[in-house]
């Protein structure tokens, strides 16, 4: 748990990046994220923490309960800034698995007005770096709809492997089925990638 305690006050940053915490006063933001990514986050992520605020108050609720969550070393939401702009462009999810051996699961979604850009990539990297070095990870792991080219396809340039594929395990919104990918990293394989 030592491990986990020495992220807390962790900003992270990239050469176009930081990402850092959520805290009091980014419920109006978060609350405009939520909204214009309303479409892709119900279409892949349907559970995702950003699409739950039904305006800005309950969104300042949420971004309070993602720092109260951090500090209790539960899991951690970061979300990255480009530097140039301030704008928020991605948010990671970083969340215990099995703390003994230990593995963390990260997660990941890019504002639709920042998608191809490589900032998913870019912030996932860093993440990945910091969670195997800092957080001493033997491994991290990551679940993507099938049909999400691209998250798995981020996936894939951060070096992760792909461990399986259960097809047609959701039914969607509009009728449709879609499955979801697994992925992992070792720390071995980390390294190998050429970190």
């Amino acid at each position: 748990m030592e491990s986990l305690r020495s992220f807390i006050s962790t900003r992270l940053e990239t050469e176009r990046l930081y990402l850092r915490g959520f805290r009091a006063g980014d419920g109006g933001w978060y609350y405009s994220v939520g909204q214009r990514n309303r479409n892709h986050l119900a279409k892949y992520e349907s559970d995702n923490v950003a699409l739950a605020a039904k305006n800005c108050e309950e969104a300042e609720d949420i971004v309070l309960e993602l720092a109260d969550i951090w500090e209790k070393r539960k899991s951690f939401f970061l979300a990255g800034f480009e530097k140039a702009t301030d704008e928020f462009v991605v948010q990671v999810y970083i969340g215990p698995v099995n703390i003994n051996l230990p593995e963390y699961q990260i997660g990941y979604f890019v504002d639709q007005s920042h998608e191809g850009k490589g900032y998913a990539t870019e912030a996932v990297k860093a993440t990945l770096t910091y969670t195997f070095e800092n957080l001493k990870a033997y491994r991290v792991s990551l679940e993507c709809d099938d049909t999400n080219e691209r998250s798995w396809r981020v996936a894939e340039r951060c070096g992760m492997i792909k461990e399986g594929h259960r097809r047609q395990n959701k039914k969607n919104a509009d009728g449709t089925f879609s499955g979801t990918l697994y992925y992992g990293l070792l720390r071995s394989e980390f390294k190998a990638f050429g970190r």
